[in-house]
């Protein structure tokens, strides 16, 4: 299996797998955390959703006019996302849906498979949770 070269896939594509710290799609895997845009699939240079305040969106603003939704995949678990950020992503007209990193792996390959306009940020995590297959 190949990396992607210098932290960019320049299709955006759905996601195949995650967990390990990384992700996988087209054949190809990515350690760290994973910024889906109609640009390409990019580095995301964020380790903990702590650091989310920090976070440089411009990247997702330029191309409003081609994102309806920006899904944040948090981590483990789902994490808050303070109302400055949200209000951002108002002004621009585009909905951000946090949620935990499975979760929005899983939602964004169904928005992608509807040909919606979706983009994602994913928080890498190191081991993705199976279903209790004795429930």
């Amino acid at each position: 299996m190949t990396e992607i070269a210098d932290g960019h896939y320049k299709y955006q594509v759905p996601i195949d797998a995650y967990g390990n710290g990384g992700f996988r799609f087209e054949d190809m895997s990515h350690i760290g955390s994973l910024l889906c845009l109609p640009s390409g699939m990019h580095k995301w240079d964020i380790t903990n959703i702590s650091e989310i305040e920090r976070v440089d969106f411009s990247p997702i603003f330029d191309r409003h006019n081609e994102i309806d939704v920006f899904l944040i995949g948090t981590g483990k678990d789902i994490a808050f996302i303070d109302e400055t950020i949200r209000q951002k992503f108002r002004d621009h007209q585009i909905i951000v849906e946090p949620m935990s990193t499975g979760a929005a792996v899983r939602t964004y390959n169904v928005l992608m498979a509807e040909k919606r306009a979706v983009s994602a940020g994913f928080i890498a995590i190191e081991r993705a949770e199976l279903p209790d297959a004795g429930k």
